[in-house]
């Protein structure tokens, strides 16, 4: 009996410990076992976003097999944009030019933040992805922080690294990558 409720004892102490690593994000636990849609959801500093994949209708691939790579743009970095573009790009008619914005932040396969700074160590201190928009996005390190650089020149800072899902990984980012 003892050593059946110390196999409970330590089997409940590591799946919580699992579910401990996951960091919070927006104030809202991140649960591994649940996509990255239905993660996304829960933050409020992800609304922005989320409206967004809602108004590109990518709802559906995102809550998909996977896996991928997500580099998600908080509702500051939107913020930071001119004035009215966001609201200019959830409109039906940009339907098309929303899709391959959010698809820029998108990548096939899963890449920890340890494989984003090794991608990097093997090309000399920067990496190149290919996005699911079809366009290359470079991968820099500067100490333990990892930096992604759009094809425009616009570098933002993953803030948030390794949020596991199901489907694949989100690195939060600080900045809106444009294709």
């Amino acid at each position: 009996m003892k050593a059946l409720a110390l196999a409970l004892a330590l089997g409940l102490g590591a799946s919580s410990a699992a579910y401990a690593k996951n960091p919070m994000v927006g104030g809202a636990p991140m649960y591994a076992q649940k996509t990255i849609v239905e993660n996304a959801v829960n933050s409020k500093d992800h609304t922005t976003l989320v409206a967004a994949v809602k108004a590109a209708g990518l709802v559906d691939t995102l809550n998909g097999p996977g896996p991928f790579t997500v580099f998600a743009p908080t509702n500051a970095a939107f913020a930071k944009l001119p004035p009215g573009t966001v609201e200019n790009l959830v409109q039906p008619q940009n339907k098309a030019t929303l899709t391959k914005i959010l698809t820029y932040h998108v990548v096939p396969g899963v890449y920890t933040a340890k494989d984003l700074m090794a991608l990097a160590k093997k090309g000399g201190g920067q990496g190149t992805l290919t996005t699911v928009a079809g366009e290359p996005l470079a991968v820099e390190v500067q100490g333990k922080k990892v930096y992604v650089t759009d094809v425009k020149g616009n570098t933002a800072t993953v803030t948030i690294p390794n949020v596991m899902q199901s489907n694949g990984v989100i690195h939060v980012v600080n900045a809106v990558l444009m294709p």
